[in-house]
């Protein structure tokens, strides 16, 4: 089953097809441009898709909405997979946030509130230079837009001689990276998504695609092995509430397995681009990271379903170094793993829905405990210079591999929102290695050769 990912520039925390930043459920670059950025042309197979997809201009606002959907949505919100999801989020965003705050005791988020003409927008938190944080980011997303023919057709598989016309969609998601001052405390990332299709505009009445996506995962610099313990026996317990299968399987995916590799089931399709030459009309670039999932023989079934019987349960995640956390020139893992899912819609909707939202909820039992016991633990000069070497690692991951970041360092995105998941601070040292035997050299082995920790 190959997936074909729509990817763009992201704007927040949160983007599509996260990996630390994740930044991915969705994202907008703000910048006005007259001339044309580079188009990334993707091979799929003996497909060369050179596609863009666009959506409004945002405009900021000066308080929250109660929602940021379209009125013909919200007419169906009390059923809406889109008005629960975008409920969810908020109150994630809410709950998060308020238990980051009370953690550092003083330092509050500064808020930025976005929206669209037409349906969608976004808030966008940000807290930095706390008395635990160094910064914190927290962002949540609604964004309509229309996906072009060649990524429609990608995607779904059709015949070459069919040609849909534009394929409008809803993507929604929240997104966070925490990096916290002292070195004993890790870092971590989640990011949760939602996205589906409309019928294409030349086929009323065609059926709506829809997948979930994410994953949190943790980044120490220094192991407690009580710490990563209970951070993965938090995720288990909420992949176990659905269906005890969960956790192995996307536990691979984010690196706590040396063989975390997909078996060849699964591909990549990345479709980018720019706005179609429509930049002087201030048509924004979207900043969409998400995949379509893709069965290799029947095509997206239309009930979300898996098409391909027991093959589906390696799809949902990819082994590429994107996904496992994997920092492929220096051969070792950015952290120490957690869950991540992609493409998911082989479950019945509600349960995945309330999968999601169990995931979101899990966050703070699974950290914040962790952050109570670390956080005031004095240190030392040398163990502070470990924890910026180990932030430049996140700092090359993100530059380096994450979709969303570089698609938006190559076309000029918005710089701010760009790197809004990278650290105040970070360290590179020449030729820098621990000492055998050291807790930092513990941590180092521990990248290098992933291990079981429940």
């Amino acid at each position: 089953m190959p997936s074909a990912t729509v990817v763009s520039a992201p704007s927040y925390v949160f983007p599509f097809r996260s990996s630390t930043s994740s930044i991915s459920p969705t994202a907008i670059s703000l910048t006005k441009r007259t001339w044309k950025p580079r188009i990334q042309t993707i091979s799929f197979g003996k497909c060369v898709v050179r596609a863009t997809v666009s959506i409004e201009k945002e405009t900021p606002e000066a308080e929250r909405p109660e929602t940021f959907l379209r009125g013909v949505d919200e007419a169906h919100s009390s059923s809406s997979v889109r008005a629960r999801f975008e409920k969810m989020i908020r109150e994630a965003q809410d709950s998060v946030c308020s238990a980051l705050e009370a953690a550092d005791g003083g330092a509050q988020f500064k808020e930025d509130v976005w929206s669209r003409p037409g349906g969608g927008g976004g808030i966008s938190r940000v807290l930095q230079d706390g008395a635990v944080w160094e910064k914190a980011g927290v962002n949540v997303s609604v964004v309509y837009g229309v996906m072009p023919p060649d990524a429609y057709r990608a995607a779904k598989g059709a015949p070459t001689d069919q040609k849909p016309g534009p394929v409008p969609f809803f993507a929604a998601g929240i997104s966070s990276v925490l990096h916290p001052k002292n070195p004993f405390a890790p870092t971590l990332h989640f990011n949760y998504r939602y996205f589906e299709t409309d019928a294409p505009k030349d086929a009323p009445g065609a059926p709506r695609q829809w997948w979930f996506g994410g994953g949190t995962d943790l980044t120490p610099a220094y192991i407690f092995e009580e710490d990563v313990k209970h951070f993965h026996s938090v995720q288990k317990r909420a992949c176990d509430k659905f269906e005890p299968t969960f956790y192995p399987r996307f536990k691979k995916c984010r690196g706590n397995d040396i063989n975390s590799k997909s078996g060849g089931r699964s591909s990549n399709l990345t479709i980018t681009g720019n706005n179609g030459g429509k930049d002087k009309n201030d048509v924004i670039k979207v900043c969409v990271v998400t995949t379509i999932t893709v069965s290799g023989k029947d095509g997206i079934n239309s009930n979300g379903g898996s098409s391909n019987g027991s093959a589906a349960s390696d799809n949902n995640c990819s082994g590429s170094g994107r996904e496992t956390n994997e920092l492929s020139h220096r051969g070792e893992r950015r952290g120490l793993g957690g869950i991540f899912f992609d493409d998911l819609n082989d479950y019945d909707q509600e349960m995945l829905l309330s999968f999601a939202t169990e995931c979101a909820n899990s966050v703070i039992p699974a950290y914040l405990p962790i952050i109570e016991k670390r956080k005031d633990l004095p240190f030392t000069e040398h163990q502070k210079a470990w924890q910026q070497l180990r932030r430049g690692r996140y700092v090359e991951f993100n530059l380096v591999y994450d979709r969303g970041t570089t698609f938006g360092l190559k076309t000029g995105g918005r710089i701010e929102s760009i790197l809004v998941s990278l650290p105040l601070t970070a360290r590179w040292e020449y030729d820098h290695k621990p000492e055998e035997g050291s807790e930092e050299w513990k941590l180092l082995d521990a990248c290098i050769n992933p291990k079981e920790w429940i």
